[in-house]
């Protein structure tokens, strides 16, 4: 199997590698996606540094990628490879997918940007061996996916995984997605750093400040972080008695905190749990990589797909 095209699309940068047949990054870089020149521009700076890599891999391994993955932010319909919204690139039904590959010359798959990095980590991070795990990104929102023997589930509509938008605080906070207490308005990274902000007065203050401070002990910071802490394990339980994970990873720069999070989180967890069983909770592995990483097996599982359609009788 040939190398390949990796893109993950973030909000302000894009990572890329060249990715080998075994997962080797053959090839890294970071471009910014210039969001502040409006969503055409976007798509056009995804098409030239996507161009860019293909030239690369000719002149420095010798031949094109035989197949291009990209993974992008927002709501995606990856059947029909359209990225249909991100509110922070601005862009609405895109043919990615379509116009990648009328670029490139080659297959090319597009998932969504947390879903892709739950492959990855399910493939070759924290899940590996595990038939059944959830993912769960906590960033500037919160998102997941889960993983079932070795694919990710976008779900009918592509909707799958978005656990920040299970309302764990019924009539709380205001959601930008219409509810009110969603579980990403108070347990996300974004969350945590607003809360932090305004209980030590710090407007500059955010939730890697706030971990600090429960390290060291501060009855502040151990009160938002607690508040934190137990939104995120009512979401957890939800999702694990629907879904009956074998293991749940949490990713995301919230999770950075190590064991300030994991321990009471799993703690927290475990005192909820009835008839569920419980999953092993684990940091995700993969860190930054996992985007692009996904988006590698993205567009290898496309070569496999071929190569199967061509042997088969």
């Amino acid at each position: 199997m040939r190398h390949v095209i990796a893109l993950d699309v973030g909000g302000t940068g894009m990572k890329a590698a060249l990715v080998g047949p075994d997962g080797e990054l053959l090839h890294q870089d970071r471009r910014a996606t210039g969001r502040d020149r409006g969503p055409d521009a976007v798509v056009a700076a995804i098409l030239d540094f996507a161009a860019d890599l293909r030239a690369h891999g000719e002149q420095r391994l010798g031949e094109p990628a035989a197949a291009a993955g990209v993974a992008v932010p927002g709501i995606v319909d990856e059947r029909a490879g359209t990225a249909v919204y991100a509110a922070n690139l601005g862009w609405r039904d895109v043919p990615l997918r379509a116009l990648l590959s009328d670029r490139l010359g080659v297959p090319v798959a597009l998932g969504h940007d947390v879903r892709t990095g739950a492959l990855a980590e399910g493939r070759l991070g924290a899940g590996r061996g595990a038939d059944r795990f959830f993912f769960v990104a906590l960033g500037t929102g919160i998102a997941g996916g889960f993983g079932l023997d070795g694919r990710v589930e976008p779900g009918a509509h592509g909707f799958a995984g978005e656990i920040g938008h299970v309302v764990v605080r019924p009539r709380g906070i205001p959601c930008p997605c219409g509810q009110r207490g969603c579980l990403e308005r108070y347990a996300s990274a974004a969350a945590v750093s607003e809360a932090w902000a305004k209980a030590c007065g710090d407007p500059e203050a955010d939730a890697a400040d706030c971990a600090k401070a429960v390290a060291s002990g501060d009855p502040n910071a151990v009160r938002v972080w607690e508040e934190a802490v137990d939104a995120l394990a009512d979401g957890l339980v939800t999702a694990l008695t629907l879904l009956d994970p074998r293991v749940l990873i949490i990713g995301g720069g919230l999770a950075e905190a190590g064991d300030v999070l994991f321990a009471p989180l799993r703690e927290a967890v475990q005192t909820r749990v009835t008839f569920q069983k419980l999953p092993a909770i684990v940091p995700a592995e993969l860190g930054d990589t996992a985007g692009c990483l996904g988006a590698g097996l993205l567009a290898q599982n496309l070569l496999t797909t071929t190569t199967t359609a061509e042997v088969t009788p």
